[in-house]
């Protein structure tokens, strides 16, 4: 019988939580803790025995791949890089402008440990990266237009939690239905990221805050909310507990073009997510399956979704897949 594939978890907030979900789910993996900056008794799991993060290395042997679970913002930037030197990990770094920066930063410190790093997967970035290179690979004359929510961000509830005097946010994401009827006419219309989208906070403020300071430290950040229109909301800690636990989202990846003169086609691809972390969850644990599999083969450095044969994501054998799936 093949050995599990020993998955440790770093960070225990909403993605974590999903995480030991996906992997409970998945034979071929077992989980050998979660790891957290806070006490471990503190940590509430599922099941999963809870480490001190400063204690990871004494569980090397057990683990084959980190699962990090912490913000874009500012964690993933410092922690990724620092354990791509130690371990094989998987990351879901979400801030789209900065990717590049990651990759190199991750990339140099797994190259030269002799380790893989699986970076930026997810639904966007991850799979929606990948619908998008599709679209324009097969219709290389024609336009893409990625479209998310109506939804909860993560990412972007995180950036505004982080800010001086919020002690509890949530963001959603509004796409612009006029825009996504446009687009699958046919039409391939030019629209700027203002028109596509705007985004909607709701800001539990610290007593004695500047709510004014924290809307404008909120609507001018850069890459999360200065290039849309962005609606803030101060509501109650009350509220916040009543009207914003769900956390759905998805959305959509078109891509409109020709492959002749008047002979139009249009790929769609669409989520309709109750949980986006749990979800985002799921394709962090099928990544981190192909990540075993890569530093198993001898493979090294940073990957992301497009570096990815599809095969390695599933439990089942290649020739499984051609005889079931393919």
């Amino acid at each position: 019988m093949t050995t599990p594939i020993g998955i440790g978890i770093v960070g225990y907030g909403n993605l974590g939580r999903g995480v030991e979900k996906a992997i409970a789910l998945s034979p071929d993996l077992q989980l050998v803790g979660v790891f957290s900056r806070r006490d471990p008794l503190a940590v509430k799991t599922a099941g999963a025995p809870a480490y001190a993060l400063a204690d990871l290395d004494a569980h090397a042997d057990e683990i084959d791949v980190l699962i990090l679970c912490g913000g874009s913002r500012s964690d993933l930037p410092v922690q990724s890089p620092e354990l791509a030197a130690r371990f094989t990990i998987v990351d879901s770094f979400d801030t789209h402008p900065k990717v590049p920066e990651h990759f190199a930063a991750v990339d140099a410190a797994a190259t030269a440990a002799g380790t893989v790093a699986i970076i930026s997967t997810g639904w966007d970035p991850g799979l929606f990266s990948i619908n998008r290179l599709y679209g324009e690979a097969i219709l290389p004359q024609g336009s893409t237009y990625t479209f998310w929510g109506r939804g909860l961000s993560q990412g972007h509830s995180d950036a505004l939690r982080r800010i001086e005097g919020v002690v509890g946010a949530v963001q959603y994401t509004l796409p612009a239905e006029s825009a996504i009827e446009r687009v699958r006419s046919g039409e391939q219309p030019e629209l700027t990221t203002r028109e596509q989208h705007t985004r909607e906070c709701f800001v539990v403020l610290a007593e004695g805050a500047d709510a004014e300071a924290v809307r404008n430290e909120i609507v001018t950040m850069p890459d999360y909310f200065e290039p849309y229109d962005t609606t803030v909301n101060f509501i109650s800690a009350e509220e916040l507990a009543r009207d914003h636990q769900g956390m759905p989202h998805g959305g959509f990846v078109i891509r409109s073009g020709e492959s002749s003169p008047g002979v139009n086609h249009t790929i769609e691809y669409k989520l309709a997510l109750d949980s986006n972390p749990e979800f985002t969850s799921s394709v962090l644990v099928a990544y981190a399956r192909a990540a075993a599999r890569l530093a198993a083969q001898g493979d090294t450095g940073a990957k992301t979704p497009f570096d990815i044969a599809p095969g390695l994501l599933s439990p089942k054998s290649a020739e499984q897949l051609r005889a079931e799936i393919l």
